[in-house]
């Protein structure tokens, strides 16, 4: 559950990335010297204090002339409009410059609580140069060293501060999937299959559905939430800046899905950026499920189920635990199907299994294929224990979790998942050394 989205903002070069790098604690962001290496907008998670954050590095903005250029303003006003709280970063090593001024105005144009952060303060003769940055207009600046990392806590201190209030969930007791995939895969036309009307928008033009679009319905008793997403492109190939922030509503619609659903287009085939896609869901630890849409425009001689079945396993090994359907939005052929699958695979994600019963598996595992030695070494399992669902997690408690390899690792997933019913939902299993 994301808390809150926070959006750095700034002219190139005042050390945007390297700050966004400190806050979630990786190097995600390029950081360069050249001004403009940041072009496209990096997302990342960070956590302060119990909060969940999602950050944005945005590209350096900068005029054009006398005026932002066109697509630098959109940039800008959808920044606004995505995050709860801002961060402007201005440069205390170079002083403030018309583009600092410029940023200034345009950020004024939201109600969002902003926050300016006077980055480059290395040496303390440096934090005299701050005080400039109160014309701006936004209160005293926050003096920061990204390069040494001081000031970066106070920072996150300040966020957490400035979050809006969290109300109560609209559908606390709605089971909620989101429909993700590439543009123009028929998401809209299986959401207004499943929902047997016209409640979304259908073309044949990519990139229609700009935001994540919620619809909460009852069916058979049960209350549920379907998110139509836009389609997430590969970050790479993203041209458009409204599509890019399509994406990040998409994540977020996946940060608080209880279940996936995966859409492939059966006409043209799983192609590379498919992966990307996929992938957002299963590093989120969703449970998913792999629909195969326009199964009635596929040639059947030339694709029979049994083999595209086999190519997307292989195209998508990682989601091996996913069941596949093979739908077709447009006849609604087997759409009925995904309800009650959507229902299976979200109890599965929430199982849990007793301490005792999992030892049993685990040592059975172990006596059938003990543990390979290394460097003279043995691998030890004590004890085993599920600590969280949803995904479902278990600890194991070893002598050295180095010893493990990872096929091993795989290998006692492979048994729980034969021992206990987890289709749908991917599993974790965490090594810890006893005592630890």
């Amino acid at each position: 559950m994301i808390d809150g989205i926070v959006a750095i903002v700034g002219r190139p070069n005042v050390g945007k990335s390297s700050l966004f790098n400190r806050i979630i604690g990786e190097r995600k962001s390029i950081v360069h010297d050249e001004p403009g290496v940041t072009r496209d907008r990096i997302y990342g998670k960070a956590s302060w204090l119990t909060k969940n954050l999602r950050l944005i590095d945005t590209g350096g903005l900068q005029m054009e002339g006398q005026a932002f250029d066109e697509e630098i303003q959109m940039q800008v006003e959808l920044a606004l409009d995505e995050a709860d709280v801002i961060l402007f970063v201005v440069s205390a090593l170079e002083g403030m410059t018309r583009d600092d001024e410029h940023i200034a105005r345009l950020l004024r144009q939201s109600n969002k609580k902003i926050l300016l952060v006077a980055n480059k303060v290395d040496d303390q003769h440096l934090v005299n140069n701050i005080y400039e940055f109160y014309s701006l207009g936004y209160g005293e600046p926050f003096p920061v060293s990204t390069a040494h990392g001081i000031g970066t806590g106070d920072v996150l201190d300040w966020i957490i501060q400035n979050l809006p209030e969290q109300g109560p969930k609209e559908y606390d007791s709605a089971l909620t999937f989101a429909v993700i995939g590439m543009p123009n895969v028929g998401k809209s036309s299986l959401v207004n299959s499943v929902l047997n009307q016209e409640r979304v928008i259908v073309s044949d033009v990519e990139g229609t559905t700009r935001d994540a679009i919620d619809t909460p319905f009852r069916f058979e008793k049960q209350d549920y939430v379907i998110v139509d997403t836009a389609g997430i492109r590969k970050r790479g190939k993203v041209y458009e800046d409204v599509e890019k922030y399509s994406v990040l509503r998409a994540l977020g619609a996946i940060d608080r899905a209880d279940v996936v659903l995966f859409v492939l287009d059966g006409e043209k085939g799983i192609i590379a950026q498919d992966k990307n896609v996929a992938g957002l869901a299963h590093d989120a630890g969703k449970p998913i499920i792999i629909i195969y849409n326009k199964w009635d425009v596929v040639d059947k001689e030339e694709h029979r189920q049994e083999e595209v079945e086999k190519m997307i396993r292989n195209e998508f090994q990682y989601l091996s635990y996913a069941p596949i359907l093979f739908v077709s939005a447009k006849t609604r052929r087997r759409v009925h199907t995904i309800l009650p699958l959507v229902e299976e695979v979200h109890f599965n994600s929430i199982r849990r299994i007793s301490t005792s019963v999992i030892n049993e598996v685990i040592h059975d595992a172990t006596l059938r294929t003990p543990p390979p030695s290394h460097n003279g070494k043995r691998l030890k399992i004590f004890y085993a224990s599920q600590v969280a669902v949803a995904p479902p997690t278990f600890v194991i408690f070893v002598n050295d979790p180095d010893l493990c390899h990872f096929s091993y690792k795989r290998y006692l997933e492979n048994q729980l998942r034969e021992a206990f019913e987890f289709t749908g939902t991917p599993i974790r299993i965490l090594l810890r050394k006893r005592g630890a």
